[in-house]
Order: C-alpha cells, then structure tokens, then sequence
C-alpha cells in the first residue's frame, strides 16, 4: 500500500505547488509538462508491452476493460461524485468538479493504475506506482495550475481506487493464475 500512499502525496505537493503557481504558469509550460509526461507514458507501455508474451490476452483485457467501464457507466458516476464533493466542500471555483474528474480519470484510468496496484498487491513491489507517482507529481502542478483546487481532492478517490485496487489484489492475489503474475512482473 506504500506505492498508493507515495501516489496520494505526490499528487497533494504537486496541486499544492500548482496552486502557489496558479495564473503565473504559461500555458506554454502546461503544454510541455502534458507533452513529457505523454511521451514518456508511450515509452513506458512500449516497454512493457513487448516484454509480454501474450500479446492477445492483453488486447483482449483493454476490450473487455473498456466494455465493462462503457457499460457501468462510469463517467456518469464519477461527475456525480464531483457535484457531491463539490457541493461537501462548498467550493466556490467552478472548474472544481473540472478538476477533479480531469485529474482523477488522468490519474485512475490508465493501465498503470491497474497493473501497478496489483502488482504491489501481490508482489509487494511498488515500482510501477513509484513511476506513476512522479509522473502524477509533475501532472498535479500543471492541472492545478489551470484548473484550481478540485485537483488537490481528487486524491481522495485516487486513494479510494487505487487503494481498493492493491488491497483487492492482496486479499485475492492467491487465486489469480500463475500466468497473470507472471505478465505483470
């Protein structure tokens, strides 16, 4: 859970330093922060990816993955999750809930969110969340600079998901198939 916990304040300092920066960070600026962090994100599914030796479980996992969110309707609940926390906190921004579902879906719907949970969650190895981590990190200065304090709580269901995600994988990790840990690590 260390991995989670790393996640969650990396992405607490860099809103918090967002917000210090707020309206003096050049768009510029954004853009190129938004254009490492993409290139690197491609690098690293690369990587990855062709380390694996079941190239057709894998695309079939994004499908059924993207079917199921689809299905769940999972972008409906999430802004309805905005509104509330919104409206707990009484936050007068109104990009809040722009905020925090941008930088929760940026944050909890890549495939490092998942794989890296998992993998803490039965290997105890937390690498691929520290990535994620410096990766979120330097992501959280920049939408918190453009998009204000809702970034700053989406912490709360990042630590909820991906925290879920690893606790999941540690009570049940026993009975995923010796093929699946082995693809993930």
């Amino acid at each position: 859970m260390i991995g989670t916990l790393v996640n969650v304040a990396a992405v607490l300092a860099g809103s918090l330093v967002g917000l210090l920066f707020k309206s003096r960070l050049p768009d510029r600026f954004i853009k190129i922060f938004f254009q490492i962090i993409g290139l690197f994100t491609l690098y690293l599914g690369i990587s990855m990816a062709l380390k694996s030796t079941h190239v057709l479980q894998m695309v079939f996992s994004l499908i059924i993955g993207a079917l199921i969110g689809e299905s769940l309707h999972l972008d409906r609940g999430l802004e309805k999750l905005a509104g509330k926390m919104k409206k707990r906190f009484k936050s007068k921004d109104e990009r809040f809930s722009d905020g925090l579902l941008t930088a929760f879906l940026l944050y909890c719907m890549g495939s490092l969110t998942i794989l890296g949970a998992i993998e803490e969650g039965m290997t105890g190895d937390a690498h691929l969340l520290f990535i994620k981590s410096l990766m979120d990190g330097v992501s959280s200065i920049a939408l918190a600079s453009s998009l204000g304090v809702g970034v700053l709580f989406s912490a709360v269901p990042l630590l909820i998901y991906q925290g879920g995600i690893t606790l999941m994988a540690m009570w049940l990790g026993d009975f995923f198939p010796v093929m699946m840990i082995t693809e993930l690590s």
